[in-house]
This record gives C-alpha cells, sequence and structure tokens, in this order.
C-alpha cells in the first residue's frame, strides 16, 4: 500500500507534468507574425511614391523579425485603431512609435522601448509665441488625434487653448502650411524630419524646452502586444537586446538620425 506521502509527491508531480504540457500544447508557433504600422509618421513610418513601407519603425520591425527567425507580415492601419485592430486580432503587434504609457498599459502589453525621443512645439519664424499657459492663451496648436501629445495638450494647456485635432501628422503639417493653427506639437525628431528640415517647412521652428514627463510621454516606445500572448513579448524583448548588441540597431539608427534616438 502506498503511504500518504508518496501520494501526495506523485500527485504533484503528475500536476506539474500536466501544467508544463498544457503550456507547451497552448504555445503559438511565432513563426509567421502580423504587425500593425501607419505609414503616415515619417521618418519612422511612411508610404513611399512606389507605394512601399518605408522608415525607422519598418526597418526594425523587418530586424526584429529575421531575429526571431519570423516571417514577417506588415499590415497598415489607421493611428485611430491601431489598439483596436491588435485586439481584435487583426495583427499580433504593433510597431509604430507607440509610448509606453500606464493608460495603454490597461488595455495592452509592452515589450521593453526600442527608442525614446522628446516632445517639442513648432512655431511659425517671426510670430514670437512663447510656450507658457499665458504664451498659449488664444493660440490654436494641431496635434495628432490619440496621441501622447494630446493628452500633454488636454491636461496641461486645453484652459484657454484651441486644439485642432488630426487623423494623421501630415494633416496637422498641412493645415500650419494653411495658416490654420499657430503651433504644432509633435515629436521633435517626426517633426525636425518631417517638417522643419523640408522646404515646405522652412518657415518654421522649434520653440519651447523637451517635453519628457513620463505621466505624459511614457517610458519610450515600445512594441504593442495583446496581454494573453506574454510569450511573443519575451521573444521581442530578446529580439531587441540582440539587435542592440550585434549592431543592427545602430546600423538601422544610423540611416535617419546622426544622434542616439535609444536614450539612456
Amino acid at each position: 500500500m502506498i503511504g500518504t506521502t508518496v501520494k501526495k509527491t506523485i500527485l504533484i508531480a503528475i500536476t506539474t507534468a500536466m501544467v508544463a504540457w498544457s503550456a507547451l500544447a497552448g504555445a503559438k508557433d511565432w513563426s509567421k507574425i502580423r504587425i500593425g504600422v501607419e505609414g503616415a509618421y515619417p521618418p519612422f513610418s511612411i508610404v513611399d511614391q512606389d507605394g512601399e513601407l518605408k522608415g525607422f519603425d519598418i526597418d526594425i520591425a523587418r530586424a526584429l523579425c529575421k531575429q526571431m527567425e519570423a516571417e514577417c507580415e506588415l499590415v497598415q492601419q489607421d493611428w485611430d485603431g491601431i489598439i483596436p485592430a491588435l485586439i481584435a486580432r487583426k495583427y499580433d503587434a504593433i510597431i509604430a512609435s507607440m509610448s509606453i504609457t500606464e493608460e495603454r498599459k490597461k488595455k495592452v502589453a509592452f515589450s521593453d522601448k526600442y527608442y525614446q525621443t522628446p516632445a517639442k512645439f513648432a512655431r511659425m519664424k517671426g510670430s514670437g509665441i512663447e510656450i507658457s499657459k499665458a504664451g498659449l492663451m488664444g493660440k490654436s496648436v494641431g496635434v495628432q488625434r490619440g496621441t501622447i501629445h494630446d493628452t500633454f495638450l488636454e491636461a496641461e494647456f486645453g484652459d484657454g487653448t484651441e486644439i485642432k485635432r488630426y487623423a494623421t501628422q501630415e494633416e496637422a503639417y498641412l493645415d500650419a502650411l494653411a495658416g490654420r493653427v499657430d503651433l504644432l506639437l509633435a515629436d521633435s525628431i517626426a517633426m525636425a524630419d518631417g517638417f522643419l528640415a523640408t522646404e515646405n517647412g522652412k518657415d518654421w521652428e522649434f520653440v519651447g524646452p523637451d517635453f519628457t514627463e513620463v505621466k505624459y510621454f511614457g517610458e519610450g516606445a515600445g512594441i504593442a502586444i495583446r496581454k494573453q500572448d506574454a510569450d511573443l513579448v519575451m521573444k521581442f524583448n530578446e529580439a531587441i537586446k540582440a539587435i542592440r548588441a550585434d549592431g543592427t540597431y545602430q546600423s538601422i539608427q544610423d540611416r535617419y538620425f546622426d544622434f542616439n534616438v535609444y536614450g539612456d
């Protein structure tokens, strides 16, 4: 007759084996990964004249998939619906300069950051506008709808400032050129490369400080993944570390920037 202690030991062993088997059986095959991207946020993500997706985010996505030995499918999605489409399983991850914030963490999981840059305002040269609550009183500010910049602008300057929201950053730039907004607020690198450094943006300039408060701007840009896909989060984290260690990340960064975009 088997003793009580032995029975308990056997039961524990069987239970442990069943849990392990269940986890193995339930593990997903990530040899193919669908990635949601925006395609309207230069230099991070843009569709070129040939209809091809290009940019820092796009190159990072492809490098990570190569590191994970996974076949990538890039799925273009408007920013407004980018998280709902992830949850609805239109794709498996989002690589679209999405900042890791507490509010977004309520809906999705995130990888470690893969870059981090500050937000800034821009004004027309010679306008004399200064960045303060008094300076923005009665002024109109263009911002991409549903972004961390939108949230920050509403919280810090919403009283007395007219906030004009746009589906894409490009639309905000167009309204700035048309004289419909007094200021723009966006990621400093996206606005520098996508607007200020272009012929269209030659009459505009940065104004005011860098904005990096974690409560608004999060912990950097990360890869958004459904909460239940914790194994995919781990795979992306390992891949991010690997491409930073082997020089791939540096090579991609140098195609677009002449400074460190990863942050500290």
